[in-house]
């Protein structure tokens, strides 16, 4: 059986310890003083199992984002591939409610502005699916594991079409309907304060404040933004000519992630393209370089903060081996 259905979190309290392993020695009550409470790990609580679908149960209310390994999904609607040419367009094989049961918490959603209202693209490529539909499996998501959060990147992609309102009018629309479960907030919050919620992270631009400020994203490279409240460091080397280049960026930011002792919140996109004959992408190339070297790294490093890994094509292992490391 897998060790998510095994594993349990335990927590010394003032009079009793409870062991987590037959390894460990009992211990007396009495000895356990609460100088011993206050040392325990900040990110466990009470003895529960925890399962991919609610793992932030499995976390303290005032542990900030910024100190949780998170696995994500680059273009995270991006199901279907442009036609004749494969590998150009297609990011996952798992749907947005897939991933979000398989232990995905970051979600980057890239929207068509069209007849006022969102549809999901990757590039010039529909895929079948609208601004609607992924809010609703969030929603699903969230009512039924109230425990857990949902970090959304919104983007505008591709070319706007018979509109009559701004991008942040037509995204406001869709939070009206259903407020109660988005937190519009610009720092970077305690997980207690968006337990049951969307965080939304901000790629477009906006007249008033609402969400992480990161429309100064840099293109194909490391880099940093310092909001006031929110200070974020991102690799996002997408153009990807080497995958031994592209594996040193990510694994560089995994280590600087773990070190930090800031609130600064880490985005590690473990994806991109490698330019192909005609200079056509080949999102696979990448993927199936990276996802080995992911899925070994984590296998190695079992405990830290690693902050949040949007993947392609993102699976319940690779999810399952991020999750673990913070416990």
């Amino acid at each position: 059986m897998k060790y998510v259905k095994k594993f349990t979190l335990c927590i010394a309290t003032a009079t009793v310890f409870f062991s987590c392993s037959e390894a460990v020695a009992e211990r007396d009550s009495n000895e356990v003083s609460l100088t011993s409470v206050n040392k325990a790990n900040s990110k466990m609580t009470a003895a529960v199992p925890v399962e991919m679908n609610s793992w932030m149960a499995g976390l303290q209310d005032n542990i900030s984002l910024s100190k949780i390994s998170i696995p994500g999904t680059h273009d995270s609607g991006a199901r279907i591939d442009a036609p004749v040419v494969t590998g150009t367009a297609k990011t996952q094989d798992l749907s947005i409610a897939e991933q979000l049961n398989a232990g995905v918490r970051f979600l980057d959603i890239r929207c068509r502005h069209i007849d006022n209202s969102f549809t999901i693209h990757h590039g010039a490529i529909y895929q079948n699916l609208n601004f609607d539909d992924v809010l609703n499996a969030c929603y699903a998501f969230l009512e039924n594991h109230p425990s857990e959060t949902i970090i959304m990147s919104v983007k505008e992609e591709h070319d706007a079409s018979n509109t009559t309102r701004s991008f942040e009018s037509t995204f406001d629309s869709y939070v009206q309907k259903n407020p109660s479960k988005w937190d519009l907030g610009t720092n970077i919050p305690t997980l207690g304060e968006v337990r049951g919620k969307i965080r939304l992270l901000r790629r477009f631009s906006a007249g008033t404040a609402k969400g992480i400020n990161a429309t100064s994203w840099a293109d194909n490279t490391t880099f940093e933004i310092n909001n006031p409240g929110a200070q974020l460091k991102v690799q996002d080397y997408y153009k990807v000519t080497n995958n031994d280049d592209k594996w040193n960026s990510i694994s560089n930011l995994l280590g600087e992630a773990k070190n930090s002792t800031s609130d600064r919140l880490f985005i590690n996109f473990t994806s991109g393209y490698k330019p192909g004959i005609f200079g056509i992408p080949s999102i696979p190339t990448v993927s199936n370089a990276i996802n080995p070297k992911l899925k070994t790294f984590f296998q190695s490093n079992t405990k830290g903060s690693y902050g949040i890994m949007p993947i392609d094509f993102v699976n319940a292992e690779l999810a399952e081996l991020i999750v673990k490391t913070n416990f």
